[in-house]
């Protein structure tokens, strides 16, 4: 697959750094002037000559074939009675969909076999379609950069996929014709900012790390250069920790608050990046975060290699923060805002 943050030959190693006027001058800024054209493989390029559709089809093929047999045993055409709800039940907390969330799709199909007198397990599918998307239609909200700079704080466990998601992100708002700044704040791992700055170099965005390990320190310096050289997006990547490593908790508030006081308002979004192949833990992990620095949205990466892909309704169900983006394999196009009706329709084609 695609290796998004393959590191520089020495042939590619960009000039010395500068500081720009506005600088603080404690962190080092790494870019250059001529970015390196990134030529994917010829996997990638097939999958990146397929709609969006058909790679979300294929990006939650693990989660569907898990779904699949069991339902086409389920919805064969027979008649719903009680066996059928408790098999359906079953199928739902197998997906990871959640006790509470599967009881209310529970619900929901009952009401709707009620109300509209359906009589077999074929409709029976369509409502438990229906139901699925009115619950997941809560997370869909697109993200609106409407400040400059925007300021982005992206959270999260080690290994969710933050700093892979920072450099799709960057492409995608390139694309979009808006200037970029990285700060790569998690100063505890070395790969992540070399990881980061390899990114930079080769797609001409501003990244600045420090190598003192102070995240806030980073944070201040770059929400201030983003302000001197009129910057539209700051991508902020940050440690990633345990919800249960309470010190490591309140060290990430307190980065919240040093962007906050470089920039009154900031940051104006909080990303936290889930790993779909957690299922349940997914739901721990969005409720200590969120109760930590109150999220405002949410990156379900990896849905590609998990069968847990029901997690997103027990997210709903738990705590309906926005999903912002999925990401449904490693190709650069193939982290996009969500839609819950491609979702769904994905998820049951």
């Amino acid at each position: 697959m695609f290796n998004l943050f393959k590191k520089s030959t020495p042939a590619e190693a960009p000039k010395q750094p500068t500081a720009a006027p506005g600088d603080s001058g404690h962190a080092q800024i790494h870019q250059t002037p001529d970015p390196v054209a990134i030529t994917p493989p010829a996997e990638a390029e097939h999958i990146a000559s397929l709609s969006w559709a058909a790679r979300l089809k294929q990006g939650l093929s693990r989660t569907r074939d898990q779904l699949g047999s069991q339902f086409a045993s389920l919805f064969n055409g027979g008649k719903i009675d009680e066996a059928v709800y408790e098999e359906l039940e079953t199928i739902l907390l197998t997906a990871d969909v959640g006790v509470a969330a599967t009881q209310s799709l529970l619900e929901q199909v009952r009401a709707r076999v009620k109300r509209q007198s359906l009589s077999d397990t074929h409709q029976l599918r369509e409502a438990l379609k229906q139901s699925l998307l009115e619950l997941l239609l809560t997370l869909e909200q697109p993200l609106h950069t409407t400040h400059k700079p925007f300021v982005i704080m992206l959270a999260g466990v080690n290994g969710a996929g933050k700093t892979t998601t920072i450099g799709k992100l960057a492409r995608q708002f390139q694309a979009e014709g808006k200037s970029v700044l990285i700060a790569a704040g998690d100063t505890f791992r070395a790969a992540a900012r070399e990881q980061l700055q390899a990114w930079g170099e080769r797609n001409q965005v501003q990244v600045i790390s420090q190598q003192s390990g102070d995240a806030a320190a980073v944070m201040f310096d770059a929400v201030n250069a983003a302000q001197a050289r009129g910057i539209d997006i700051v991508l902020a990547d940050t440690a990633g920790r345990l919800p249960t490593q309470l010190n490591l908790m309140e060290e990430i508030r307190k980065v919240q608050r040093v962007i906050n006081k470089a920039l009154p308002g900031a940051p104006h979004e909080v990303l936290l990046v889930l790993d779909a192949n957690t299922g349940q833990n997914a739901v721990t992990q969005v409720k200590a975060f969120d109760d930590a620095l109150g999220v405002t949205g949410l990156v379900l990466s990896k849905l590609d290699g998990s069968a847990k892909g029901g997690v997103i309704a027990a997210i709903a169900q738990a705590r309906p923060i926005p999903i912002r983006y999925i990401g449904v394999g490693e190709n650069i196009d193939d982290l996009r805002p969500f839609k819950a009706a491609e979702f769904v329709d994905a998820l049951f084609a």
